[in-house]
């Protein structure tokens, strides 16, 4: 039987009209806060369609909910966030990663640290999509970062049940948890592209969800050097998050840095080992600042403890504005290993 004649199975409401349905969504709670689009079956199925996905397909699965969570109930979603049906395997994709076990959906979407899911976009996709890699990154003003992002919250709000106050129970939370989706601007990076880094081609398209706190903004106009302009960054980060050891961190530099970093013909290894070597703290410090517990013994002032475990857990994105002597870094959530970023496929399912 073909996909489209499946019926779907999710409740149906009757309105009178557009501002009643907006009203019911969010008398039961579905909305985020702002008006959601209302999810007719025709929008629904337009979703599927542009996945090639049946509705009762399973996306993923939460294992310490016990929620499987099936085609017809992101793409729902997806139509309460605004997507256009051309999105819906970005969607998808970013959901599988999210239900991945490495991702571990528990801790994130429940701890009172207030993660969100960062998501970046590679691949053609990105550019054909017209997610933003450019100017304003982090920012409103572009529908595909917005919607896409926006989706997988109402996923995690409305299928997983992560609502503020019950199952997610972050203290501050912060504004990525609304959307959180940036694009790397591979046109204009001289380095390998994110998604290939971790195994992917460069013709593939692909979506990163990371588990993190809100950017980090820093600031360099002074230096023309790759190691000058590190240096400040490596300094923000040296006592920003958790910095008693956190899973990942992401470094994004926008066009100036990017470009008088890549003067000197640095790669990203070249980067992620600088910062990795430059982001280090005394145990001392971190005694003295009562981030570890213990008076400051012997040999404590010269031990030294990286922010991550290795060079490999920082991801060097390029991406931003063309101007302006900004870029940012992005701690990711919660202790080593409790959260690792995951790179998923999307994938075109309508041959």
């Amino acid at each position: 039987m073909p996909a489209m004649a499946t019926p779907l199975m999710s409740a149906r409401h009757a309105v009178s009209d557009l501002a009643q349905a907006m009203e019911l969504c969010f008398e039961k709670g579905w909305a985020d806060g702002l008006p959601v689009v209302p999810p007719t079956e025709p929008a629904v199925r337009a979703m599927l369609a542009a996945a090639g996905l049946e509705p009762d397909q399973q996306i993923a699965f939460i294992t310490n909910r016990q929620v499987a969570v099936t085609a017809e109930k992101v793409a729902i979603n997806a139509v309460m966030a605004g997507c256009r049906p051309a999105f819906m395997p970005v969607v998808v994709a970013a959901v599988e990663g999210i239900g991945d076990p490495r991702w571990a959906y528990h801790g994130p979407g429940t701890s009172t640290a207030g993660a969100a899911v960062l998501m970046i976009v590679n691949g053609p996709v990105a550019r054909a999509l017209d997610f933003n890699s450019g100017d304003n990154l982090f920012g409103p003003g572009w529908r595909a970062n917005a919607t896409v992002g926006r989706a997988v919250r109402l996923v995690m709000r409305n299928v997983i049940g992560s609502l503020p106050g019950t199952l997610d129970r972050g203290t501050l939370g912060h504004p990525g948890k609304l959307s959180y989706v940036i694009a790397e601007n591979e046109l204009d990076s001289p380095w390998t592209a994110l998604h290939v880094e971790r195994g992917f081609r460069a013709e593939q398209s692909t979506v990163t969800v990371m588990a993190a706190e809100a950017p980090h903004q820093f600031y360099n106009q002074l230096s023309s050097t790759a190691a000058g302009l590190l240096t400040t960054c490596c300094d923000d980060m040296r006592i920003s998050g958790n910095v008693v050891g956190q899973p990942q961190y992401a470094l994004v530099l926008a066009g100036e840095h990017m470009r008088t970093i890549a003067a000197e013909g640095w790669t990203k290894a070249d980067i992620r080992k600088f910062v990795f070597e430059h982001t280090r703290n005394s145990v001392a410090h971190l005694k003295r600042t009562e981030r570890l517990a213990g008076p400051v013994a012997p040999g404590d002032e010269t031990t030294l403890r990286p922010l991550v475990a290795s060079p490999e857990d920082i991801l060097v994105v390029a991406a931003g504005g063309r101007a302006g002597a900004f870029s940012a870094y992005i701690p990711g959530w919660g202790s080593r290993k409790a959260s690792e970023a995951v790179t998923t496929l999307i994938k075109d399912r309508r041959a």
